[in-house]
C-alpha cells in the first residue's frame, strides 16, 4: 500500500444556520476511511467543503438583512459553523473547499463555455417543477403527490430563459456504467436510479438560472448563473486544481477512488456528474457511495422538521470519540438507521465500557497489581509453534469447541488465532465500505478476549505464584497483545482514545502500524503498563436522558430570536374612536395576590379622582405585589367593569410584551412619579 494514491471525498455541505447529527455521519465515515488508508501507508487526499450558492441561500440571505457571503461566511467560518463542527469531530480532511472561492469560480465558467462550445450546452426556455430546498428541477411525472420526490416538500412553477445540458445525449452511457459496472454501490441504488430516471427517458437538464443572482456567472451571456449543481459537482476537480492554478495535483489523485454521498444526491453524482464528465472528456470516479439517512422518529433528520439533534451537546456530554463510533458501529452504512439517544447511551454502556473499557481497565490492573506495572522476560513466548500455524491457517473462525478445557493453554490458540485472522477480515469490509462489519469483527476479538479473561481466571493463578508467575504473565501478556491489534484497527474510528490505550497498555508506535496489526508478539514483553483512567466510563441512563433533555431544550431556547415582537396591526383605526379611549396616571397605593388564582394581581389605584378605582391584572407571573407599590402606572379607565375571580376589576393597566429566547416578557408602562394621579394621556 505504500504511496498508493487515494482520494476520497464527502459531498460539500449546503450552508444550513443549524447543523445536527445527521451533518456529521457521512463525514465521520470519509474520515474513518481517510484515516484507515493512511493507516495501510496510502497517499492520502480527503476532501469536504461547502456548496454555497443558490436561489435558498440568496433568499435567506435577504430574510437576515445580510448579503448572501455575508450570510455564508458567517454559517462556514463563524462560531459552531461548519468548519468548527468538523473541527470539534476531529475530521482530517486535507483540503476544504467552498464554491464562493475565486480559483473555483473561475474554473467553473471554463468548464461552462467548453461543454457550451462543444454543442452539449444550449439556450432554452425552462418551464416545470423546481424545489427551492433541493435545488432540483423535476418533471410533472416525477413528482410524489405533487410534491419533491426527495424531500417531499412543495415545488413551486418555475418559466425562465435557461441553458440546458444535453443529458440525453449520455443516456445510453450511463446506463452502461451503472448496470455494468460497480461505479455505483451498493447495488440496490443502481437499480433505484435506472428504474425512476433512466427508463423513464433522460431529458435535457435545466443548467442556468436568471430568476435570482447568487451564483457563478455565465461570463459570456450576463443575467445567467451556473445552476448550483454544475458548480458543485465539479468542487471534486477543481480543488485539485483542474483549470487553476491554485492547485497543482489534478493528474496525481484524478479520478477519485469514491465520493461518499447521501442518498437524496445519488441522481446527482451517478447520472449527472458522470454525463458531464463524458462531455469534457475527463475520467469518471471509480466508485460513488450511496449511504442511507439517520432517521429521529422514523422520518429524516431535517431542521425544517424541527427534529434535529445538536452534535455538540452529544459530543461533549459523551465524548467525540463515543459519538464517532456510535454512529459507524450501530448504523450499517448502505441502509438507514434510527437514531436515538438511549440507543447511542447503550452502544457506549455496552460495546466501550463493558467491553472495549473493561478489557483494558481489568488487564492493566492485574498487570500493576502481581508483576509492579511490567511483565518478566519470556512472558510473550507462544507455548506451542503448531498455534501460530493455526492461526494463520484459521484465522478468526476457531471455534470454542474445538478448546479442550483440559489443557487451558489452547484457550491461548483461539486467542491467538482469532487476532491472526482480524486484520485480514478488518480489511475486507473497509474496501468494502462497511466500516459496521470492520468495527463488528474487531469487537468479536475484543468479546473474545474478555471470555479468555474468564477461562483463564488470573486471579487464581496468582493465589500460587511460584507455581503459576509464569502461566499468570503469559496469560496477561496474550491479553496486551489483543488489546494492542484491536487498539490499531480502531484507530480510525476513535483516534484519541486509542492513543491512551496504547500509553496505558505499554505500546510504543513501532508497535502502532498497520504491518504489526497482523504480527503476534510484537508487543515488548517488560513494557511497562499504567492503569490510567477509565477509557470509556459506564453512563447512568436515565440520569443522562434527563441531563441531555435539559441541555437540548436550553439550545434550542438559546437558538430562537434574542427578541421577538409581535406584529404590527394592519387595520387602521379612526381619529375620532382613538379618542374615546380614556388613557390617566394611576398610582399603586396597594397590591396583593388573588386568593385561589397563579396569574392576578389585584391594585388599588389613586386615579385622581378621589376614589379608589380596583383593577385586576394577570401579571403575577412578572412581577411580586409588593414590588408595584408606589409606581406610577398607565390605565385606560373607561373599560366596561369586568369580574374576575368574584372581584370587579374597573379598567386595564398598559404594558408592553415580547418574546425573548422563546419566553414571554411583559414590562409594566411605569412613568415619571413627578406626574400628578389621573393626568390624561393624549
Amino acid at each position: 500500500m505504500e504511496n498508493e494514491k487515494f482520494y476520497i471525498t464527502t459531498p460539500i455541505y449546503y450552508p444550513s444556520d443549524k447543523l445536527h447529527i445527521g451533518h456529521t455521519y457521512c463525514t465521520v465515515a470519509t474520515d474513518a476511511m481517510a484515516r484507515y488508508k493512511r493507516l495501510q501507508g496510502c497517499d492520502v487526499m480527503f476532501l469536504t467543503g461547502t456548496d454555497e450558492h443558490g436561489q435558498k441561500i440568496e433568499d435567506k440571505a435577504r430574510e437576515a438583512g445580510v448579503t448572501p457571503k455575508e450570510f455564508v461566511d458567517n454559517i462556514v467560518e463563524g462560531p459552531k459553523g461548519v468548519k468548527d463542527l468538523w473541527k470539534l469531530m476531529n475530521i482530517s480532511n486535507d483540503r476544504f473547499i467552498r464554491t464562493t472561492d475565486g480559483y473555483h469560480v473561475s474554473a467553473v465558467q471554463k468548464i461552462f463555455k467548453k461543454m457550451h462550445d462543444n454543442g452539449d450546452i444550449y439556450k432554452g426556455t425552462y418551464k416545470g417543477k423546481y424545489c427551492k430546498p433541493c435545488e432540483s428541477f423535476w418533471t410533472e411525472s416525477q413528482l410524489v403527490d405533487g410534491k419533491c420526490p426527495d424531500c417531499g416538500r412543495e415545488v413551486q412553477d418555475a418559466e425562465e430563459e435557461a441553458y440546458f445540458f444535453r443529458l440525453s445525449k449520455y443516456a445510453d452511457r450511463v446506463r452502461d456504467l451503472l448496470e455494468n459496472t460497480d461505479f455505483l454501490q451498493p447495488r440496490s441504488r443502481v437499480n433505484e436510479m435506472v428504474k425512476n430516471f433512466i427508463d423513464p427517458g433522460l431529458e435535457d437538464l435545466c443548467v442556468s438560472r436568471t430568476s435570482f443572482t447568487w451564483g457563478i456567472p455565465v461570463d459570456f451571456d450576463p443575467g445567467h448563473v451556473v445552476y448550483v449543481w454544475v458548480d458543485a459537482l465539479f468542487n471534486y476537480t477543481t480543488a485539485l486544481g483542474f483549470l487553476n492554478e491554485q492547485y497543482g495535483d489534478y493528474a496525481k489523485y484524478w479520478p477519485a477512488d469514491v465520493h461518499f454521498v447521501g442518498k437524496e444526491i445519488v441522481r446527482f453524482h451517478s447520472i449527472i456528474w458522470p454525463a458531464m464528465l463524458m462531455s469534457m472528456d475527463m475520467p469518471l470516479p471509480k466508485h460513488v457511495f450511496g449511504h442511507g439517512w439517520l432517521l429521529l422518529d422514523g422520518g429524516k433528520m431535517s431542521k425544517s422538521k424541527g427534529n434535529v439533534v445538536d452534535p455538540y451537546i452529544l459530543a461533549e456530554k459523551f465524548g467525540v470519540d463515543a459519538l464517532r463510533f456510535f454512529l459507524m458501529r450501530t448504523f450499517p452504512f448502505g441502509s438507514d438507521g434510527n437514531f436515538s439517544n438511549e440507543l447511542l447511551i447503550q452502544t457506549i454502556n455496552t460495546d466501550l465500557a463493558n467491553d472495549l473499557g473493561n478489557l483494558v481497565s481489568r488487564t492493566t490492573a492485574m498487570v500493576g497489581k502481581y508483576f509492579g506495572g511490567a511483565l518478566p522476560a519470556g512472558c510473550g513466548a507462544i507455548d506451542d509453534e503448531r498455534f501460530l500455524a493455526d492461526a494463520a491457517a484459521q484465522g478468526s473462525s476457531v471455534e470454542l469447541s474445538a478448546v479442550n478445557p483440559a489443557d487451558p493453554s489452547l484457550y491461548d490458540a483461539q486467542l491467538v488465532a482469532m487476532a491472526g485472522g482480524l486484520r485480514g477480515v478488518y480489511a475486507s469490509a473497509m474496501d468494502a465500505f462497511a466500516p459496521h462489519t470492520a468495527l463488528s469483527e474487531v469487537f468479536k476479538l475484543i468479546q473474545r478476549a474478555n471470555k479468555y479473561i474468564d477461562e483463564t481466571a488470573p486471579w487464581t493463578l496468582a493465589k500460587d505464584m511460584e507455581a503459576n508467575g509464569a502461566r499468570l504473565a503469559h496469560v496477561l501478556y496474550n491479553l496486551l497483545e489483543a488489546s494492542r491489534i484491536c487498539g490499531i484497527l480502531l484507530s480510525p474510528f476513535m483516534p484519541e482514545s486509542m492513543e491512551k490505550l496504547f500509553v496505558q497498555i505499554g505500546a510504543g508506535p513501532e508497535v502502532q502500524t498497520w504491518d504489526s496489526a497482523a504480527k503476534w508478539g510484537l508487543l515488548p514483553e517488560t513494557t511497562t503498563v499504567t492503569k490510567g483512567e477509565n477509557l470509556f466510563p459506564r453512563i447512568d441512563m436515565d440520569k443522562a436522558l434527563e441531563e441531555l433533555e435539559a441541555l437540548e431544550a436550553e439550545a434550542r431556547k438559546a437558538a430562537l430570536p434574542p427578541i421577538e415582537l409581535e406584529p404590527q396591526l394592519t387595520e387602521s383605526v379612526d381619529f375620532d374612536t382613538f379618542c374615546k379611549s380614556d388613557f390617566r396616571v394611576v398610582k399603586v397605593k396597594a397590591c396583593e395576590a388573588v386568593k385561589k388564582s397563579e396569574k392576578l394581581l389585584k391594585f388599588t389605584l389613586d386615579d385622581g379622582t378621589g376614589t379608589d378605582r380596583q383593577i385586576l391584572s394577570g401579571i403575577h407571573k412578572f412581577y411580586e405585589p409588593e414590588t408595584l407599590v408606589g409606581k406610577t402606572l398607565v390605565a385606560i379607565v373607561n373599560l366596561p367593569p369586568r369580574k374576575m375571580m368574584g372581584q370587579m376589576s374597573c379598567g386595564m393597566l398598559l404594558s408592553a410584551v415580547h418574546t425573548e429566547h422563546g419566553e414571554e416578557k411583559l414590562n409594566l408602562i411605569m412613568l415619571d412619579d413627578a406626574i400628578p394621579a389621573g393626568a390624561k394621556l393624549c
